[in-house]
């Protein structure tokens, strides 16, 4: 998930928020994947605070009790760091939301489609990812092999204006 809509300036890049829109926009992004019957186990989110509101407002529109991490590494990532931070992933978790920064959120679910999902999702991908943009993909396996074109994507979800 690409976080949502966040206000242009702050002290830092780091300190921008969510811009009202975002919040509303993130808390619908929660009602869709509960709706949909997705439930996480965790969160992997950037430090910045527009992603960390982001993940609150996801949580709240979703009544979802799961815990995140805030990763400083995920803020700064390239696809490939992405990746490797979802593969630390612990097997006990079934179910992850990524909350992170474009152009790599979007490039990291391009990477990862493997071409066999929802058509139709895969055309809605491919046309953008917005902020707020959420890609629900189901994976095979452990965390630790998640590799390049190796999910299916089920649905996706983004906020048109």
């Amino acid at each position: 998930m690409r976080h949502a809509r966040a206000e242009p300036g702050g002290e830092s890049d780091a300190a921008r928020e969510l811009a009202q829109r975002g919040w509303d926009d993130a808390l619908e992004a929660g009602e869709w994947l509960a709706g949909s019957g997705f439930t996480p186990d965790a969160g992997l989110v950037s430090s910045a605070r527009r992603a960390a509101s982001t993940w609150l407002a996801v949580v709240e529109g979703g009544s979802f009790e799961a815990e995140a991490t805030y990763s400083d590494s995920l803020y700064a990532a390239g696809p490939e760091t992405a990746l490797d931070l979802v593969r630390e992933t612990p097997d006990s978790v079934t179910s992850l939301v990524v909350v992170g920064h474009n152009p790599t959120m979007a490039y990291l679910a391009q990477l990862l489609d493997d071409g066999t999902g929802d058509a139709e999702a895969g055309r809605q991908m491919a046309i953008g990812f917005p902020a707020g943009a959420a890609a629900w993909f189901e994976v095979d396996g452990s965390w630790a092999d998640l590799d390049l074109a190796t999910a299916r994507l089920v649905r996706f979800h983004s906020h048109h204006a």
